[in-house]
């Protein structure tokens, strides 16, 4: 064997991620036994291993396992970014759809351009929610059907940042 790398690509085929990650459990969970930690899966111990990361020698281990025992993978990551960032995050679910590879330069150059417009740290799952509200509102409009219309705009007012929230909503009272 060469380099690490060589090492890893024989021993981890799948993944190098999934390397790195099993060595930051390593490094960050080692006052954890070897069996809790096969009981709770690498997935999460790679979620606790942040938590372990922040803390550093503050960190209290049993609390934390037993919610990792006991909790689902998706709540227990939820979990550990509620702790981490001081926001609960909204559940999300993973959905495909087939699109024609004539159809993907049209679909990246919205994704992009909802991206430059909304901010570039915004999700892509985020730029076409900002896109099909759009594309709603335009529709309801042309329909004649206000009721579809205020959802859209309530959730596009809802996405601007705060100050520009609240210059929309004091420009809309001074017109009414």
């Amino acid at each position: 064997m060469r380099s690490f790398d060589e090492f890893l690509e024989r021993k981890f085929p799948e993944s190098r991620r999934k390397a790195y990650y099993l060595m930051a459990i390593h490094e960050h969970l080692t006052p954890i036994r070897k069996r809790e930690l096969e009981q709770i899966g690498w997935t999460k111990a790679r979620e606790l291993a942040k938590v372990a990361r922040r803390e550093r020698q503050g960190f209290e281990s049993a609390p934390w396992v037993q919610k990792a025992t006991t909790m689902p993978r998706e709540e227990f990551k939820r979990e550990v970014d509620r702790y981490l960032t001081g926001k609960d995050t909204e559940q999300w679910e993973i959905f495909c759809f087939k699109a024609y590879k004539s159809q993907l330069p049209v679909i990246e150059q919205a994704l992009e351009t909802a991206g430059l417009m909304l901010g570039t740290d915004k999700s892509r799952g985020y730029c076409l929610e900002m896109i099909c509200a759009d594309f709603l509102a335009g529709v309801s409009l042309e329909a004649g059907n206000p009721k579809g219309l205020l959802p859209c705009l309530i959730r596009l007012v809802i996405s601007l940042p705060k100050p520009q929230r609240k210059q929309l909503v004091e420009e809309v009272r001074v017109t009414l």
